[in-house]
């Protein structure tokens, strides 16, 4: 049984949010490239190009990428032969809280749905645990801004409505969502297992490199149909116009019941943030 400290987590996750929030990942940013120089509209092209700039600025200054710092986000896929000594949610917290405060990033998380008072250190995170075989841990912060979190959508489709359904359904939040989430935009598609887990299929699918494709033929198919109709709707960089509406999309699916289709559609802006380590 290997021990992990939780001081060693909450380091590691307070590193994680200030990494993610300066750096975007290489496949987003060689998206963003491959998108400003295929990109046919003038004005589509001129706001690509600002956003690779920006990207690079905050990079080079290790100043953040986009002013809404996000909620953070943490996945953590942990050994069942490690044991964390101490309170692994509390330690995930601190680690929220010495990065965003330390790193000076925007605090955004307010205690109360309804009476929305500012917790002051951007916690508590969401945090999604899985059981892996192994002794090491693995995390992702994933700060994720709620211009595009709040285009997101999830729906229950009977059986019958099918792939058409499906496409239908992510064809409309995307028109639905129009310039809000600050596109070029990144979707994360679940399909399948039910209400909550569908809504995490969809979230973890953000997580796929742009350009890895399902390793199932029927579905690596599917998302260059699904990419092709997202950008034929022309609402382009910004809303402004042109043929790159989305940089990429991947699908995650799940066993589900018989009776039931559920599709979550989670809706990211180009500054699909994620930082990942390895304990």
């Amino acid at each position: 049984m290997r021990v992990i400290p939780s001081s060693m987590i909450t380091e590691t996750i307070a590193r994680l949010c200030v990494e993610a929030n300066r750096n975007l990942p290489e496949d987003v940013t060689c998206a963003l490239c491959k998108a400003a120089d295929e990109e046919p509209y003038a004005a589509g092209r001129e706001l690509l190009q600002l956003l690779k700039e920006n990207q690079q600025i905050a990079r080079d200054t290790q100043m953040p990428i986009c002013q809404d710092t996000g909620m953070a986000v943490v996945f953590a896929d942990i050994g069942q032969d490690v044991h964390i000594d101490g309170d692994f949610e509390q330690a995930v917290n601190a680690g929220v809280r010495a990065g965003y405060t330390d790193g000076l990033l925007r605090k955004s998380v307010v205690g109360d749905p309804l009476r929305r008072v500012n917790t002051g250190d951007n916690t508590p995170a969401v945090i999604h645990t899985r059981l892996v075989p192994g002794n090491r841990v693995t995390l992702t912060v994933a700060p994720k801004g709620f211009g595009s979190e709040n285009m997101s959508r999830l729906t229950m489709l009977t059986p019958a409505q099918g792939v058409d359904g499906v496409k239908d359904f992510v064809l409309e939040t995307v028109k639905k969502a129009g310039a809000n989430p600050c596109p070029p935009m990144v979707l994360g598609i679940g399909i399948g297992s039910d209400f909550e887990g569908v809504a995490l299929l969809a979230k973890r699918a953000l997580m796929v490199p742009l350009g890895q494709h399902n390793v199932d033929p029927y579905y690596a198919a599917l998302e260059d149909e699904l990419l092709q109709m997202v950008n034929a709707t022309g609402i382009g960089p910004q809303g402004l116009g042109g043929k790159t509406t989305c940089l990429g999309l991947h699908v995650l699916t799940g066993a589900t019941h018989i009776a039931g289709l559920p599709v979550a559609v989670n809706v990211s802006c180009h500054v699909t943030r994620h930082q990942t380590a390895t304990l």
